[in-house]
């Protein structure tokens, strides 16, 4: 038991992460109720590869066999809103969003959170692989979680201060093999189920094949850097930079490969160059980032070294962080980085703990935007 029952809403994907996470809070005691998000009309395939009706059937029968209530609720027009429409709307003007990230801090963190308080819950729990952490001064701290090869604290990077007080991560301070060790124990028929991987809640759909529902071709010239023509694409949003398979241009060489470094929107010109660590439309070390939040009592206002993570799945970098007007920074990388994209997120650490992030700023040329 614990030391105070509280009401928690568990956040379940019908995967065994946030199955494991429910039978933990319950098994310490706390009054457990489970929630599934429907975020399509048809949960049955809108894009060819969903498994939202295989997901919520697996909610729902965690939810039995663990023998707490269950809630299904319906955000289909606020994922439309405020998760589709943001991310559709960065890849027509030449960014890439992190819909992963959108979806925890306007859904999970958002509405479903106001959903849970309007329901009288003390606290929202979810599947997540990162630890929540109580300072001395009694402030909540969102550190990596000890399953390295798991961690997903960087797609939390963008919860403000006040959802991260309010959630609960149960899982955080275990492994993977333990989560279905423990699934396997307590017989929940999703123990071997595969991790979901892809766009958030639509599992496998590949983003160019999504966008192809919202976003016309506009075919294009292909084009070096020094504005030579090569070729021609068929839309800007079907490519993504650093991208070296599938660009359709022949290097006729066997050793040099085009790479995307660029996306002149104006002109509709998708820019190439050869892949190499001088290159510097590829690689860089300063940045501009815009967007910048921490965490209460972490934001800096003078330069301070960090570790970063540039994207998910990156080791964590040395940098310098220098505060700009507003909500903007430089950041300097210790090593060069590269084809940062605008849009997505730069994640801030001190040590293992999450203090805060950016995003990288969008140049005229579709790359992110290298300081002076």
């Amino acid at each position: 038991m614990v030391d105070k029952i509280q009401r928690i809403l568990v956040a379940v994907s019908g995967g065994v992460d946030s199955a494991v996470a429910c039978h933990l809070l319950k098994k310490q005691g706390h009054e457990v109720e489970a929630v599934y998000v429907r975020t399509w009309e048809q949960e049955d395939d809108p894009f060819g590869n969903c498994p939202g009706a295989e997901d919520l059937k697996d909610a729902r029968s965690t939810a039995r066999h663990l023998d707490v209530p269950f809630h299904v609720v319906n955000f289909i027009d606020f994922y439309q809103k405020e998760v589709v429409t943001p991310m559709v709307n960065g890849y027509a003007q030449g960014i890439t969003p992190n819909p992963d990230i959108l979806c925890n801090r306007r859904m999970k963190f958002g509405a479903l959170m106001e959903y849970a308080k309007d329901n009288n819950f003390n606290a929202l729990a979810t599947g997540h692989y990162c630890q929540k952490k109580i300072a001395k001064n009694g402030c909540s701290e969102l550190w990596e979680g000890a399953d390295k090869n798991k961690d997903q604290s960087y797609f939390l990077a963008q919860i403000s201060q006040k959802q991260l007080d309010f959630a609960r991560f149960p899982i955080g301070a275990i492994a993977k093999t333990k989560v279905r060790e423990i699934a396997k124990q307590i017989g929940l028929s999703v123990a071997d189920k595969k991790d979901s991987q892809g766009i958030c809640f639509l599992g496998k759909v590949k983003i160019p094949e999504f966008l192809s529902n919202f976003i016309d071709d506009q075919p294009g010239e292909i084009v070096k850097t020094d504005g030579t023509v090569l070729g021609y694409h068929q839309g800007l949003h079907r490519f993504t930079l650093g991208q070296r398979k599938g660009i359709g241009i022949p290097s006729n060489s066997d050793h040099d490969k085009y790479v995307v470094t660029g996306k002149d929107i104006e002109k509709n010109q998708l820019i190439v160059a050869f892949e190499n660590k001088k290159e510097p439309t590829l690689w860089g070390q300063k940045y501009q980032i815009e967007s910048v939040s921490f965490f209460d009592n972490e934001e800096p206002t003078t330069a301070m070294s960090f570790l970063g993570k540039a994207r998910y799945r990156d080791a964590p970098t040395q940098l310098t962080y220098q505060p700009g007007k507003g909500q903007t920074a430089e950041i300097n990388f210790e090593t060069p980085q590269r084809a940062l994209t605008p849009g997505q997120v730069l994640a801030l650490y001190k040590g293992e703990k999450l203090i805060g992030s950016g995003v990288y700023s969008l140049s005229k040329l579709g790359r992110s935007e290298l300081s002076a």
